[in-house]
């Protein structure tokens, strides 16, 4: 197996922010954009990721922009229902409260109305995201930014505390509301992705102190967002993440079914016919190292990663499906100032061991994950 060869990188100058294990802050928002589906939205955000910055402060201004931008446009509302006690009729009047309650004795009733408000789940959800945002950010331009927006919300009577995930999925956001779309998943972003915490109520977590732990969270997802948001739906090209696979199973005993592990490839890609040479790639994404040392002191890959990837491939074939019977798979390891790139053809599978530098600049992250999947593809 030869290996190809890395370009020489240019380091960035010494002034710009980088994580403790050298990941530069613009590499890290793409992450976080493709692992949010954020890169969706086009590049409206290019221009903020200020290389002087830490990440939280870039994700509390991102915040603020997009919540200053959908204020101007007024806030959504939606009807909720409420139950109030009233002395006119509004809606319907519940009677059992009303009467146990004996209300009538005091020229009141019990209704059940639907009230147009602010104060809907994701609203809900912004806000919870500013005033976390506002403790997170030691500059004081953008915590009195999130600070005063929070207020605003409330002013207009927005509720404070984060809405369950039941809540948020009944408040279907409708297709041309894009703008509503675009500041609820920054604010999930900011609450879920950005700042792991060492424990519940922790809000101490800045400069990304837990490189690795975040890495480990939004890597697989940004790696199957970039290539949704680039390939899906173009040239033949299907995106399917964390994609099930099934064992080949020709006979079994009774109690096999409940005890098997199940298969989930984290990327499945798959070009039709038509669209050029019908191809399906498996690609497994590791955030570890790339090799191990033997007992003999030797660097080696891992052997538990290549039967892993072996067996998403081998399993399916034999099922009449072209494409699976000479499937790709490709086991893909985030690293800073390493680079690795062999394959070998086994059993019809050509199966690519590559390194992606999340030290090198932001394009170059793009294409090479994308070059990975390119017609060269281990060649």
């Amino acid at each position: 197996m030869e290996a190809i060869h890395s370009p020489q990188v240019v380091p960035p100058p010494a002034g710009l922010w980088r994580s403790h294990v050298g990941i530069p802050i613009r590499n890290l928002w793409l992450l976080l954009m493709y692992a949010s589906d954020l890169a969706a939205f086009g590049r409206r955000f290019d221009g903020m990721a200020d290389e002087s910055a830490d990440l939280p402060e870039l994700m509390a201004r991102l915040l603020a922009w997009v919540v200053e931008r959908r204020l101007r446009q007024n806030l959504s509302r939606a009807y909720e229902p409420k139950v109030a006690t009233l002395n006119r009729v509004r809606g319907r009047i519940d009677w059992l409260r009303t009467e146990s309650g004996q209300h009538l004795n005091r020229g009141e009733v019990v209704c059940r109305f639907e009230d147009l408000t602010c104060d809907t789940p994701r609203n809900r959800l912004v806000r919870a995201a500013l005033e976390r945002m506002a403790v997170q950010v030691s500059n004081r331009d953008v915590h009195r930014r999130c600070r005063t927006l929070a207020r605003q919300l409330e002013e207009m009577g927005v509720s404070a505390g984060r809405p369950s995930r039941a809540e948020l999925a009944r408040d279907q956001i409708a297709r041309h509301d894009a703008e509503d779309r675009l500041m609820v998943k920054v604010a999930e972003l900011a609450l879920d992705q950005v700042l792991p915490s060492e424990a519940e109520g922790d809000m101490r977590t800045t400069r990304l102190d837990r490189d690795e732990a975040l890495l480990r969270r939004i890597f697989e997802k940004a790696v199957a967002g970039l290539y949704k948001c680039e390939l899906h739906g173009r040239d033949g090209w299907t995106v399917s993440p964390q994609r099930s696979l099934a064992w080949s199973v020709a006979d079994e005993s009774p109690g096999l079914a409940a005890l098997l592990p199940g298969m989930s490839a984290d990327v499945v890609l798959q070009r039709s016919a038509g669209s050029g040479t019908p191809r399906r790639i498996v690609i497994e994404t590791k955030f570890a190292d790339v090799l191990t040392t033997n007992p003999f002191g030797k660097d080696m890959f891992k052997n538990g990663h290549l039967y892993q990837l072996y067996a998403y491939l081998q399993t399916q074939t034999g099922k009449g499906e072209t494409t699976a019977d000479a499937a790709e798979g490709i086991l893909l390891y985030p690293v800073v100032d390493q680079h690795i790139d062999e394959w070998a053809l086994i059993q019809g599978h050509r199966i690519r061991l590559a390194t992606v530098d999340l030290a090198v600049p932001a394009d170059e992250l793009r294409a090479r994950l994308l070059g990975l999947v390119s017609e060269a593809t281990g060649t």
